[in-house]
């Protein structure tokens, strides 16, 4: 069955995008973005929020940028033909392999864990992935640990009512002072979601 997996870059304290609206700080060295490019080779299909897709947006097109380098234009190829599933009640359109969400969160992961093949259902975006941590559908925590303190923003992690034990999977330390930490949900103990 496919993992759904929540992975993004986050502050020390806690942030994906500080108090200002910025996430500068979580562009990656070169061996952090060739280790997330490796990770995402693993993905069969996006879930992204309105806001977050966005943001991608430019990757649909960005191989026709005679200023990206070869890893941005790798990064672009290994992105364009990646299925994506966006979550919007504004959106009426969307480009590329995307497709509008046409049920629920519940609904869609429920159906693309159905779908015959390999890779995992990755979650973008914070308030998406609030919604699945809510509905216990995270499978695995994927967090590049940025060494700084934005003192606020969106956090990584949304705040809940219930306790969800997390077993460590993986950690490494890049020279750059990024940690990557990857934790699977415990499920079925008696704080397990």
């Amino acid at each position: 069955m496919r993992r759904v997996i929540y992975s993004m870059g986050m502050s020390l304290d806690g942030y994906i995008v500080g108090p200002d609206g910025t996430f500068g700080w979580t562009e990656p060295d070169e061996e952090v973005f060739r280790f997330v490019m490796e990770e995402e080779r693993g993905v069969a299909f996006h879930l992204l929020g309105r806001r977050l897709y966005e943001t991608m947006l430019y990757w649909e097109t960005a191989d026709r940028d005679p200023s990206l380098d070869a890893a941005m234009l790798e990064w672009a190829a290994l992105w364009k033909p990646l299925p994506k599933v966006v979550f919007s009640t504004t959106l009426e359109t969307v480009e590329g392999r995307a497709r509008l969400a046409t049920g629920g969160l519940a609904e869609e992961i429920g159906r693309l864990r159905a779908e015959p093949g390999d890779g995992d259902i990755a979650i973008g975006g914070a308030t998406l992935a609030a919604e699945a941590a809510a509905l216990g559908l995270i499978d695995e925590y994927r967090t590049r640990v940025h060494p700084v303190l934005v003192g606020g923003g969106i956090p990584f992690f949304p705040r809940r009512d219930r306790r969800v034990d997390l077993e460590l999977v993986a950690a490494r330390t890049f020279p750059s002072g990024v940690v990557h930490l990857r934790h699977r949900v415990v499920r079925g103990g008696p704080t397990g979601s």
